[in-house]
């Protein structure tokens, strides 16, 4: 089991923040532009703790190299179930340096970005440490 996969299902927040380089790049699936560095990365992992209910990954596929790792996961946003994959690609030090995700169905998607959007406040907050 991937340890990023292991800190989510047992929701540790340290660890999930210890598992990301400083220089993390976060491609949303309801976001435009990705999101660079650490700090709001982890700000966006724990509100997407807050708002998916039901979370539970369903399949882990690595690469042979070992730095490639997609995620399978099912969850339920504002009464929609939700299908994903959280792709994480590692560094050198085994920490995840670039990290997308994939969601579907479009309802579940309009959900889950309605969703984060009103977390989006507390989330730039966390972010700047406040």
């Amino acid at each position: 089991m991937h340890p990023f996969r292991e800190a989510v299902e047992t929701r540790d927040e340290q660890a999930l923040e210890a598992l990301l380089a400083d220089d993390v790049v976060f491609t949303s699936p309801v976001a435009f532009r990705p999101y660079a560095g650490k700090a709001i990365t982890a700000a966006i992992l724990r509100g997407v703790l807050r708002v998916l209910e039901d979370f539970r990954y369903v399949r882990e596929i690595g690469a042979s190299d070992g730095r490639d790792h997609a995620l399978v996961f099912t969850a339920t946003v504002a009464g929609k179930q939700i299908q994903g994959c959280d792709f994480l690609h590692v560094d050198d030090d085994g920490r995840i340096d670039d990290f997308v995700v994939m969601v579907r169905p479009l309802s579940a998607a309009t959900a889950l970005a309605e969703a984060m959007g009103a977390q989006f406040e507390r989330i730039s907050r966390e972010a700047a440490g406040r």
